[in-house]
């Protein structure tokens, strides 16, 4: 970017060199677990970010940029620059709020039950188009978090496969806080073996493309394991307001 962009608010030039570092960062663990860095999609999270701090990370080569909460998103979406931008809800979405953020998003990430997939596919079916979707799924058992049972997603997949108005793309979690690497590569290895096995079965409309894992403090070891999308938010923008 221009100097005097950097000059005019020094957070500029910390995301433009936050990016950098992280691309960095992809490309050594890829290489070292002997991927192609093509096949890893950076996300920025924009949770609490001003507009025009995503705008500049999007001016910096940001093609993607996830957003928590339906009303944030939709409060910031007219003052982002989102030619050639895709954007994604990742926060849990309640019931309530689908029909205002479906055909809003290019993708909902937080799939965590057939009521929400149904009503999805409904307000989906309303506006003449096909929502695609990842299934949120809590690998660590958490009872403080959200997403599906490793144990219900066969049952959920073969329900969803009749839903004409929604596309599974994959799969999405947020694992435990753990304390050793060992622990959370555990999981990431974990998802990604679901991941294989979902691939291997054959349906109507659901397809395993996006493994959606890997945050500010876990993407290198996410890549290892086999994430194709990673999540950083406060590794780019900073610390949350």
């Amino acid at each position: 970017m221009e100097k005097s962009s950097r000059d005019s608010d020094p957070r500029f030039g910390t995301i433009e060199d936050n990016i950098k570092r992280i691309r960095e960062d992809m490309a050594s663990a890829c290489a070292k677990c002997g991927r192609d860095v093509n096949e890893v999609s950076l996300m920025a999270v924009t949770k609490t970010v001003e507009p025009k701090y995503i705008n500049h990370a999007i001016a910096c080569g940001i093609d993607l940029i996830g957003e928590n909460r339906v009303q944030e998103f939709l409060s910031k979406k007219d003052e982002l620059n989102l030619d050639g931008v895709s954007a994604h809800l990742i926060g849990t979405l309640q019931l309530n709020k689908v029909r205002k953020i479906v055909g809003q998003v290019d993708m909902i990430q937080s799939v965590n039950s057939l009521k929400l997939a149904q009503e999805i596919d409904r307000i989906s079916e309303r506006l003449g188009i096909v929502t695609n979707t990842l299934i949120e799924l809590n690998i660590g058992e958490e009872a403080s978090k959200t997403g599906m049972s490793v144990s219900e997603l066969d049952e959920l997949l073969c329900r969803m496969d009749s839903l004409g108005n929604i596309k599974v793309c994959g799969l999405m979690t947020i694992p435990p806080i753990c304390a050793q690497k060992s622990e959370i590569l555990k999981f990431f290895h974990n998802m990604n073996k679901l991941f294989i096995d979902i691939k291997a079965k054959k349906y109507d409309n659901i397809t395993m493309s996006i493994l959606s894992m890997g945050m500010s403090s876990d993407y290198c070891e996410a890549i290892s394991e086999g994430s194709t999308l990673i999540r950083p938010g406060r590794a780019i923008f900073g610390a949350r307001s």
